[in-house]
């Protein structure tokens, strides 16, 4: 019987990056750095870097002739498979430059796009992605034909037609409704489910935050979940919702999300509104950060820009600076909280300030949800003084003959509950007071 053999490891496509500075190089260097960790991700391997500074684009190949000529010689040295740049090119930049190339050219939208199809795993991540990729794809299908025609040559592989491109064209215009419409159905749910959740007034957390800084490991570290972890860009696309207990005994939800990147491109923020549903309908954020990356400050803008775009920006949000653990031993920790005051540094790796992040996050839920509770209440009213210990904290409770004086703390819903019903029973008088911050407490 013959053996099975080992089957051979696909060999990763050979790329070269290419990177424009318009008018300035400082941040072109961490951008590359970026667009090769998203190469990684997709596959390829980087064997070359160009680089430009510009005043502003070439209208035929984004870089001007003499540089693509450059390029093409890199990619006939280097025996590059595919060339990435780090921007978004216009079809006709594309085609020029795969006609001077004669190799594959993909732009950053491209990239992440193919990121995304590898990482979708649920029909609605699946949904999602292959919409943004139809939308982007649609004004470039011109070009896709013709960059079959050229590269493949022969019977069976020239383009199809400017009949053809149209069929194909009604095709994808077709699809992109067919998927729109899914989606909608699958928002509505969405929105339907969250609106539960706030029927049942259920405190809602999402974690956000830029790509691969930690949100999945804070999120196991937290809930004792198992949510899928990888040190990889986009390993996330999908929401996970679980129940996380604060130190006091109240119940929240907390969401892992979709991270953010630069440039991240429009028709994925678009696809992926019923996942960022999550975001904008929660009560609190938790906006996570790789306090180790030398870019941090930037992707806090980042994620702060996109938080606005997609109408989360004024929500209650505590800084998390994760990754402490990556901080040099002579790291000055204290000057780091000075510099961000509303942060908490915590790993989630060694779980080093998680208690202290439990703490901010129920100061926040006590502060917008908890209520002091003073009730003096009729003796005979002892199904109150049950309701009283079943949905809130009792702090103290004093019986005399006719009357119980009872201090507590109770989520505002029920201890406007508890207020109405000792007024219908006319079983004694219900005061609401701000609760006192368990920080001020300790």
């Amino acid at each position: 019987m013959e053996r099975f053999k080992a089957q051979p490891i696909a060999q990763k496509e050979r790329a070269i990056l290419v990177g424009v500075a318009l008018n300035s190089r400082s941040e072109l260097e961490e951008e590359l750095e970026e667009l090769a960790a998203l190469a990684d991700t997709a596959g390829a391997e980087v064997v070359g870097v160009l680089t430009q500074t510009r005043k502003e684009i070439d209208p035929a190949y984004f870089i001007g002739q003499g540089k693509a000529e450059e390029l093409a010689r890199m990619c006939s040295e280097l025996s590059a498979d595919l060339v990435i740049f780090n921007h978004d090119l216009t079809p006709a930049q594309a085609r020029n430059l795969e006609k001077l190339l004669n190799t594959r050219v993909v732009d950053r939208t491209e990239l992440i796009l193919d990121i995304f199809a590898k990482r979708a795993r649920t029909k609605q991540a699946m949904l999602q992605v292959e919409l943004a990729q139809l939308q982007y794809q649609l004004p470039r299908l011109r070009r896709m034909w013709q960059h079959l025609s050229r590269l493949g040559g022969g019977i069976g592989t020239r383009g199809p037609g400017e009949t053809q491109l149209e069929v194909d064209q009604r095709r994808a215009k077709k699809r992109i409704a067919d998927l729109q419409r899914q989606l909608q159905e699958i928002q509505r749910q969405t929105s339907t489910r969250v609106q539960s959740r706030k029927e049942r007034e259920l405190f809602t957390i999402a974690l956000v935050g830029y790509t691969n800084v930690g949100k999945s490991t804070l999120m196991n570290a937290l809930t004792k979940a198992n949510v899928f972890v990888e040190d990889r860009l986009f390993a996330t696309l999908d929401a996970t919702t679980r129940v996380l207990y604060l130190p006091d005994g109240h119940k929240v939800l907390l969401t892992d999300t979709i991270g953010f990147i630069r440039k991240l491109p429009p028709h994925l923020i678009a696809s992926f509104h019923a996942t960022l549903e999550e975001v904008r309908t929660a009560d609190l954020l938790l906006h996570v950060v790789d306090v180790s990356h030398p870019a941090m400050d930037e992707h806090i803008k980042v994620v702060e820009e996109t938080l606005q775009e997609i109408g989360a920006g004024d929500k209650p949000t505590i800084l998390v600076l994760n990754k402490a653990d990556k901080l040099p031993p002579e790291w000055d920790k204290r000057a780091l909280l000075r510099r961000y005051p509303n942060a908490v540094l915590v790993s989630a790796l060694t779980g080093e300030g998680l208690d202290t992040l439990l703490s901010r996050i129920q100061d926040e839920f006590r502060r917008m949800r908890v209520v002091a509770v003073h009730a003096r209440l009729a003796l005979w009213a002892q199904n109150l003084i049950a309701f009283a210990y079943r949905n809130g904290v009792v702090r103290e409770i004093v019986y005399d003959t006719d009357w119980v004086s009872l201090d507590a703390e109770m989520e505002r819903p029920f201890a406007e509950s508890l207020q109405k019903q000792a007024e219908e029973m006319m079983a004694g008088e219900v005061v609401l007071k701000e609760a006192v911050p368990v920080a001020s407490q300790r």
